[in-house]
């Protein structure tokens, strides 16, 4: 078990192409980090940097304490756990979890202690003799990471592991990984592009865009409150509304919408952080779960607006109804109710003005 450290981390390739660009983190003792983004924004770089599979163009990184910048891949005592298993397909389920102890001469009753070891932890002890060929994509993962579990590391990376399964799989083995977690009490950074994921896994989420570090925290306060447009929008589903606008008055008076007439009164807390921006254009983020078409009991203070019914899609209890509040856009509203507005009709929509987001127009930062 160990911390782990990127101080000022950056990578480039072919001396212009920089994936990774200043990147500090200080990864605890026992902490599950999830690094967070959309496709090529360098998160699997990062990993494989702490893994010793890319070389850093500059910076520090330190595991336990030991800065490991030019120590070999074997030698950092980690475990990593890729998207596509990487099993031998000639061994059995016990060879491929005992390979890596037997490389470095592991004696056999160590050996077969820690795969039955594992292979309880995993439930997998049935497949034991059972060729990879013969295992499902589920029980392959499984044994991938009772592959890792053997080693016993201070540090387990992972790269993408879920990816190739099917939606009830990986809710499954999403449990699985934070059990073990629980489990095992072990340092654990994973990558993933799935904002599900991240939020339901990690004690902490690194969002990552083009290689920049966005914002570092727990998922709630992620969630809750991003410090930029991008944050705001990536981590949330259905995403999160953006209405651009102006605010007008002292900043406590209201918000127009670009384009529109739709026009919101802001009230509270909210009204008070917004004075420096008065005049000034501004986005506003709502998430679809704010927007109600009827108030609940525990709202204080909505606003209300008409709109556009365009489409409503029934998700079990609740439902996702579209709207439009004339040429500026679609945006969304997270309903839970059994009776759905009518499609093409005009409907009122309040909107909860305590879980207002609102951005700077240029920098797309939070004010």
């Amino acid at each position: 078990m160990a911390g782990v450290d990127l101080e000022n981390v950056s990578k480039t390739y072919d001396n212009k192409a920089m994936a990774v660009r200043d990147f500090n983190v200080h990864i605890g003792d026992r902490e599950f980090v999830v690094l967070v983004g959309p496709s090529g924004c360098g998160k699997s770089t990062v990993l494989r940097m702490i893994a010793g599979l890319e070389e850093i163009s500059q910076g520090t990184i330190r595991i336990d304490g030991r800065i490991v910048n030019e120590v070999a891949p074997k030698d950092r005592d980690i475990a990593m756990v890729f998207q596509n298993y990487a099993l031998y397909p000639h061994m059995s389920v016990r060879e491929n979890m005992a390979f890596g102890l037997k490389l470095r001469k592991y004696p056999k009753d160590v050996i077969e202690e820690r795969v039955l070891h594992a292979a309880g932890i995993l439930g997998i002890n049935d497949y034991l003799d059972r060729k990879p060929k013969a295992l499902s994509g589920g029980q392959r993962q499984r044994v991938a990471l009772g592959r890792a579990i053997v080693r016993q590391p201070k540090v387990f990376l992972f790269d993408e592991p879920l990816s190739n399964l099917d939606a009830n799989l990986r809710v499954q083995m999403r449990t699985e990984i934070s059990r073990l977690h629980h489990r095992l009490q072990t340092t654990m950074i994973y990558v993933t592009h799935d904002q599900i994921e991240a939020m339901s896994m990690g004690d902490r989420i690194v969002v990552m865009k083009d290689g920049v570090v966005q914002q570092i925290d727990t998922p709630l306060t992620i969630y809750h409150h991003p410090v930029n447009r991008f944050v705001a929008g990536f981590i949330g589903s259905p995403t999160m509304n953006f209405i651009p606008g102006t605010l007008q008055g002292d900043g406590s008076a209201g918000f127009r919408q670009t384009g529109t007439s739709l026009a919101l009164d802001i009230t509270g807390p909210v009204a008070g952080r917004l004075k420096a921006a008065s005049g000034k254009p501004v986005t506003l983020g709502i998430r679809p779960e704010h927007i109600f078409i009827h108030k609940p009991a525990d709202v204080a203070a909505v606003s209300a607006f008409q709109a556009q019914v365009e489409l409503v899609e029934p998700v079990g209890n609740e439902m996702f109804v579209y709207f439009s509040t004339g040429s500026a856009g679609q945006y969304v509203a997270r309903i839970a109710t059994d009776v759905p507005p009518g499609v093409g009709t005009s409907c009122t929509f309040l909107l909860d003005t305590a879980k207002l987001h609102f951005f700077d127009a240029q920098s797309e930062q939070a004010l």
